[in-house]
Formats: C-alpha cells, sequence, structure tokens
C-alpha cells in the first residue's frame, strides 16, 4: 500500500521535471525563430515616446536585448 503511493508520487515528480525540461527546450527554440522585440518594435516604441530614432540608437538597444536573454 505505502509502495504503490511512494512509486506514484515519484512518477508524478519524474514527469513534471521532465515535462519541465522538454517545454523549456521547445520554448528556447520557438523564440531563437520568433524573438518576441524586433528593430521595427524598437522604432515604434521610441517614436512613440517623443524620439526619433536614427539605426545607430536601435542597433544598441537591440544588442542590449540580445545580452539580456542570455
Amino acid at each position: 500500500m505505502l509502495q504503490d503511493i511512494l512509486l506514484v508520487v515519484i512518477g508524478l515528480v519524474i514527469g513534471a521535471v521532465i515535462g519541465f525540461l522538454l517545454a523549456r527546450h521547445f520554448m528556447k527554440g520557438y523564440f531563437k525563430k520568433n524573438p518576441p522585440i524586433n528593430e521595427q518594435m524598437i522604432t515604434t516604441l521610441m517614436t512613440s515616446m517623443g524620439r526619433k530614432p536614427n539605426s545607430k540608437q536601435v542597433k544598441q538597444v537591440m544588442s542590449q536585448m540580445n545580452r539580456m536573454k542570455k
């Protein structure tokens, strides 16, 4: 009786860990293919804040965003 309950609990824990690792792996691949923020979004954001961004500023923001991801 106690062994059965213990096996079920262990199975649930192992399943949760494997599920988390698989979901993390697939989400990393998804975000690598489809980054959540691109240069056009940054330009639109800066324009809406009243700034007129040039390409150098946009590239700097993109490089900062990429450094934060790692």
